[in-house]
């Protein structure tokens, strides 16, 4: 892996889920969602950039937290929105 992917990977941490439920944002509006994604740096909860408020990227972007994994059910794939790119 690349020094930057690296030092995105560092930002991860043994994080608790928010809100398990579903995307925060999402739960206040009561708005729809299609996937999950999990904050690997926070535990922040958000909706995937399929979903029509794209919560996960905003967050990751406002918050400097790259690295979200999957929060579906049997998927364990991580992705960095800096580096655009599955680790």
């Amino acid at each position: 892996m690349t020094a930057i992917v690296d030092r995105h990977l560092a930002l991860v941490r043994d994080v608790v889920p928010q809100t398990p439920q579903g995307c925060a944002e999402c739960l206040i509006a009561d708005t729809p969602w299609l996937h999950l994604r999990l904050c690997l740096t926070c535990g922040h909860v958000g909706c995937c950039d399929s979903s029509p408020m794209k919560h996960a990227s905003r967050h990751a972007h406002a918050a400097g937290h790259p690295i979200v994994r999957s929060f579906e059910p049997g998927e364990t794939w991580r992705w960095c929105y800096v580096d655009q790119a599955f680790v």
